[in-house]
């Protein structure tokens, strides 16, 4: 039953890990059900009944992204909204005190009195996307074994080879172009894309990675990104004892993409280039440097993404 006709419909959703917490206003009604496939049913069910104008999600973390891909199911109008646009508004308000319900009114009052732009993200785009990143990663890598069976195997072996190489070759473009027919797709993939791309060392792989494995880069604060990524140093430290730092966790597969990456960048993009060579100046592992440099790549780009800005040599000395 439609109870909202003559009302503008705003929706709230602060997500957890375990729970939604949903207010929709302005009829105050609030409610919570549980993070999984049985909970985000009864929530879009009871959603649609209001006909919002918007659902409000505050980008967290990928937890939302079940919730997300529910709302583009059911055809309902929703923003991915930056967690840094929801406390400024907060503070805007003179919002201070925090708790589940508090949290979701804010981000139902936000989309109300701000109005944001609709996210017009496909999620069933980024999965397809994430997984052709995969398979490009995979033809490479068995690409990579049929050359050096080429070089190692005798010539009159090679007619076997190099059909094969001929069909990963033509196998990887066929995915390449599938992924950028992706981003081109959808405007705000494409917004992503050139921002990303604008950094010397980025190609339109890691860019397509990055933002089908990693979308709330550019929501989330620096420290949050280098984790997310698996390039942020842990310490390993108990009374006297204190261990190396090492890094760990993460997605794995966003990071040896970025990894490669920075391999071209130290040859192209001076920033890089300079901090890599400053870290071997100061005794440390070739290893130990390139994956500092991939941490500055990825608060760099954080920073790019959520001031919306191209690369400039001035955004890597701040």
């Amino acid at each position: 039953m439609n109870t909202s006709t003559h009302q503008n419909i705003h929706v709230g959703v602060d997500t957890g890990k375990s729970q939604l917490d949903i207010f929709i206003r302005p009829i105050d009604i609030f409610f919570t059900v549980n993070n999984d496939e049985k909970g985000i049913e009864e929530a879009i069910k009871t959603i649609k009944q209001h006909v919002p104008q918007r659902v409000v999600v505050e980008a967290t973390g990928r937890l939302e992204m079940p919730f997300i891909i529910a709302c583009s199911e059911a055809k309902l109008p929703f923003v991915i909204a930056n967690p840094i646009h929801i406390k400024r508004f907060a503070g805007a308000i003179g919002q201070r005190a925090k708790t589940d319900k508090l949290d979701a009114r804010l981000i139902a009052h936000y989309s109300e009195a701000i109005q944001p732009n609709l996210t017009q993200l496909k999620p069933e785009n980024m999965r397809l996307m994430s997984d052709l990143v995969a398979r490009r990663h995979q033809l490479l890598a068995m690409q990579t074994m049929e050359k050096n069976r080429l070089q190692s195997l005798p010539k009159h072996l090679a007619g076997t080879i190099k059909p094969v190489l001929t069909t990963f070759k033509n196998q990887i473009e066929k995915t390449e172009q599938k992924i950028l027919s992706l981003i081109e797709s959808c405007p705000e993939y494409q917004n992503k894309n050139r921002l990303l791309q604008s950094v010397p060392g980025i190609g339109k792989v890691a860019a397509a990675s990055i933002i089908s494995n990693v979308p709330e880069l550019g929501l989330i604060t620096n420290k949050q990104a280098a984790a997310l990524i698996g390039v942020a140093p842990i310490n390993r430290e108990s009374g006297r004892y204190k261990g190396k730092r090492v890094i760990q966790g993460g997605r794995a597969q966003v990071r040896t993409v970025l990894y490669m990456a920075m391999m071209s960048a130290m040859q192209c993009n001076p920033v890089f280039k300079d901090t890599y060579q400053r870290l071997l100046d100061a005794g440390k592992p070739k290893k130990v440097a390139i994956i500092a440099c991939v941490r500055k790549m990825v608060v760099i780009l954080n920073s790019m993404l959520r001031d919306g800005v191209m690369w400039n040599e001035n955004i890597a000395k701040n």
